[in-house]
């Protein structure tokens, strides 16, 4: 075979000898995929249809000893190094260009043990295939809000989920990861072992290595009161009130979220989706408020399958489509925040776009913002911008559409971001602004577990001067 042409993490290009990269794969009990092999192409196709990059190097990785491997090989030769895991993040960082992947998508080790109520679980887990097994013993952990989420990249920027509330994010339910730091090293983080690392992975983790495996705890949750009422898009405005006036006050228990969408018949509509995990006769209870407000078109809420309720939304976000975001978080939904939602909603080009906005309580909110790298615990609403197409000619609409929308939106927002909601074109001041006061701090961690930002294709965080 011939030699490879590669990008290297300073910008520059080298020419990787075909003998040194048989070498490689001789170490690997993966396989090592070139363009126009076979498994190439899909292993570089993530779920957001805008990302089309080819790597020079594609390492699929079949254990730690893999990945270990691969990051001495792409730090010998300073290569750009991207990592996939569920491939599912709209930016599309798991791909990068010309340099080397490390792809971890088969390594889709679950282990529960339903006594100590723990799960441990390889990062090509996605979060469909972790709910089958935990659900089993009537078990979760909070993950998503779409199934077929990578269980990796969700975690290590935070990880919304509808147990939030309940339970808090991913990042508060993982008690340890082991790691490949960017000097091949495997690293076990937790709250007893290399805790400053175990700090930094909490909300901002893409910065700092390889994680081969995450220990999640688990909780009871097996049926659940879930589903959604559906109103017209004329109502939207008094929809909206009246969400920002029943989450005022919710109960752990339940956790709730707004879409504005075209529905399956082709009319535009507003719908507030529940998910309560206590008891069912309590939940009625707490959900008659929403039960009894306005004129719903549909009301689908009944006590369902925990699993039925993380698959709810994925036919709306489906593998494949092209996808561009803008996100910001808030502490309230004041008037500003919903004319512009309102106004906007109206402006949507595609019918396959959504305006969402997520509510996040109790639980999730009872965690300092400085205990850990996640930083916006004071903010408790999402509100999501997910422009979704088919067509690449219609590229350009729905980019300014999501983007001047974003632009309405921020005279009425603080300062503050999901970092896994970010996409692929927003800067370093985004990034510094999903972490705040903490950003100095990770900043400090990277100069010590990452000084050259060997690990650099994310949502960057720059080593410390």
């Amino acid at each position: 075979m011939a030699d490879v042409q590669a990008s290297t993490n300073t910008g520059d290009s080298m020419v990787l000898r075909d003998s040194e990269v048989k070498a490689f794969q001789s170490r690997l009990r993966g396989k090592v995929l070139r363009s126009g092999d076979d498994g190439y192409d899909e292993a570089r196709t993530v779920w957001n249809g805008m990302i089309d990059r080819r790597p020079a190097l594609i390492a699929c990785c079949a254990g730690v000893a893999d990945v270990m491997t691969t990051v001495n090989f792409a730090r010998k030769y300073q290569l750009l190094v991207s990592m996939r895991g569920g491939g599912h993040n709209v930016a599309g960082n798991a791909v990068c260009d010309g340099g080397l992947m490390i792809d971890l998508s088969s390594m889709t080790g679950i282990r529960v043990d339903p006594v100590a109520r723990m799960a441990r679980v390889e990062p090509g887990v996605l979060w469909g295939e972790l709910d089958h097994e935990t659900q089993a013993f009537g078990l979760a952990t909070t993950g998503g809000f779409i199934s077929t989420t990578g269980v990796a990249g969700l975690t290590l920027g935070g990880g919304q989920g509808w147990l939030a509330s309940k339970y808090g994010f991913s990042i508060d339910n993982l008690l340890s990861v082991d790691v490949v730091i960017a000097d091949g090293t495997l690293l076990t983080a937790s709250a007893t072992q290399n805790e400053d690392l175990f700090w930094a992975m909490r909300g901002a983790g893409h910065n700092f290595g390889v994680v081969t495996s995450f220990e999640y705890q688990l909780h009871p949750v097996s049926s659940v009161l879930g589903g959604m009422v559906v109103h017209t898009i004329d109502r939207a405005a008094d929809v909206l009130r009246f969400y920002r006036a029943f989450t005022a006050d919710l109960p752990d228990e339940l956790t709730t979220s707004v879409a504005i969408l075209t529905a399956p018949i082709g009319i535009r509509v507003i719908s507030i989706i529940v998910c309560y995990t206590g008891s069912i006769d309590e939940g009625q209870r707490v959900l008659e408020p929403l039960l009894t407000f306005g004129s719903p078109v549909l009301n689908t809420i009944a006590p369902i399958p925990y699993i039925k309720q993380q698959t709810m939304n994925d036919e709306s976000f489906p593998h494949g489509r092209l996808n561009y975001w803008r996100s910001g978080l808030t502490d309230e939904l004041n008037d500003g925040v919903i004319a512009a939602l309102v106004d906007y909603a109206g402006r949507m080009p595609s019918k396959l776009s959504a305006i969402t906005i997520a509510d996040f309580h109790g639980a999730s909110r009872r965690v300092g913002k400085t205990e850990m790298a996640y930083h916006h615990r004071d903010l408790r609403y999402d509100i999501l911008l997910a422009a979704n197409w088919t067509d690449p000619a219609e590229t350009e609409s729905n980019m300014a559409w999501t983007r001047e929308g974003y632009e309405a939106l921020q005279a009425h927002l603080p300062q503050g971001v999901y970092v896994n909601d970010l996409d692929r074109d927003e800067g370093l001041e985004r990034v510094m602004q999903a972490y705040g006061e903490n950003y100095e701090r990770l900043a400090m961690l990277k100069k010590k577990y990452d000084p050259t930002n060997f690990f650099r294709v994310n949502q960057n965080i720059k080593p410390a001067i």
